[in-house]
């Protein structure tokens, strides 16, 4: 395989399509700060460090554990390096460790930064968070917990962590908009799920779309696209 290619395989294996749940949070978390006087460049920049490098580590560490388990063997969709051979897994493995540390790094900068050590806590719980969802011995993922984390996640933590390390406060728009961008960041992930039905019931992994089935994975998925439009009403 030449260099060429085999960046290609890792950038794909990072899915750059879902890196907007990580920038989406922090802009509205910054808006958020910004709309109560509070926006900071510098923190804004760390947290979306934080908020990108997570998302590649969870993406990478999602490519190893499901690779390993044989999960990827059969599914539509993008190919993943370890479950399509293109990369060792231990070296999947590693980038995604690699990419938490970059996250905890910049986390606890911004914590710092903010006056705020027991974001540092927070942000331990993010990564371990990132890590069993599908990786461990009993991934939460793996019981239909999925978009539930990816609300909590990329959606309450991600926007009003934002906020609050740059303006030292919570607001109502800030709830308002971590409930919009959280909602739509369990939708893109309940999205993927519905697609993989087929190839997860097989495999043994229990998503929210396999306990639902199709049709009413559908409704909650137009459900959460549909309540942030609420929101701003």
């Amino acid at each position: 395989m030449d260099a060429m290619s085999s960046a290609k395989n890792w950038l794909e294996g990072a899915r750059p399509h879902t890196w907007a749940n990580a920038f989406a949070p922090v802009l509205a978390g910054t808006g958020a700060a910004a709309a109560v006087g509070g926006f900071q460049f510098g923190r804004a920049l760390l947290a979306l460090i934080v908020a990108w490098a997570l998302i590649i580590g969870v993406n990478f560490a999602n490519d190893y554990s499901d690779g390993i388990r044989g999960t990827d063997d059969d599914r539509t969709g993008p190919q993943r390096l370890t479950g399509g051979g293109l990369a060792k897994p231990q070296h999947v493995k590693y980038a995604a460790f690699g990419c938490f540390a970059v996250a905890g790094i910049a986390g606890i900068w911004l914590s710092l930064a903010a006056g705020a050590w027991w974001f540092i806590l927070i942000g331990a719980l993010c990564i371990a968070g990132a890590w069993f969802y599908t990786g461990g011995k009993k991934p939460y993922g793996y019981r239909g917990l999925g978009e539930v984390a990816v609300f909590v996640f990329f959606g309450l933590v991600a926007v009003l962590g934002t906020q609050f390390t740059q303006a030292g406060s919570i607001s109502f728009i800030g709830v308002l908009l971590a409930l919009g961008v959280g909602g739509m960041s369990a939708a893109v992930n309940l999205a993927n799920n519905i697609r993989d039905i087929p190839s997860d019931t097989e495999t043994g992994k229990i998503t929210l779309a396999v306990r639902l089935g199709d049709s009413r994975s559908r409704l909650l998925f137009t459900v959460l696209l549909t309540l942030p439009v609420v929101y701003t009403i």
